[in-house]
């Protein structure tokens, strides 16, 4: 008798051993999944609509928005909107900075992902546009 109850226990210790290993090796497992960088969802440039308005999308809604701190004159817009372009073909992911907003339109500074300069610093360095801002900070 005494036998079959150390099988059993012994057995026991067995599992036990077995189901910590099994919990040690879930754990280290999903430490590491967390360790992981997972890809940000990022918004898309939809359309480059005038040289300081973009349309942006993020999987699920658009957003008109305006560059912020920026105005281009008028002699330049047409430079100024196909230097935005080259600089934002379609579905080029941007990350977005909210300055506030103007008669419903969102006011960003935007930066493609990937670069540290946002585009109205770009324009700004480029001469076709100025720094300005004239609008309710968010």
């Amino acid at each position: 008798m005494s036998t079959v109850i150390a099988l059993i226990v012994g057995e026991r210790c067995e599992e036990n051993v077995v189901r910590r290993k099994l919990q040690a090796v879930c754990l280290g497992l999903l430490l590491t999944l967390l360790m992981i960088p997972i890809p940000a969802w990022a918004a898309e440039v939809l359309q480059v609509q005038t040289s300081s308005l973009l349309q942006i999308g993020d999987h699920n809604r658009t957003y008109t928005v305006r560059l912020a701190c920026l105005e281009v004159p008028p002699p330049k817009e047409v430079e100024a909107m196909a230097w935005l372009k080259s600089e934002l073909p379609r579905r080029r992911r941007v990350n977005l900075r909210p300055e506030g907003t103007l008669d419903g339109v969102l006011l960003a500074k935007v930066t493609p992902l990937g670069r540290d300069q946002d585009l109205g610093a770009g324009l700004i360095a480029a001469g076709l546009a100025r720094s300005e801002c004239d609008f309710p900070q968010a």
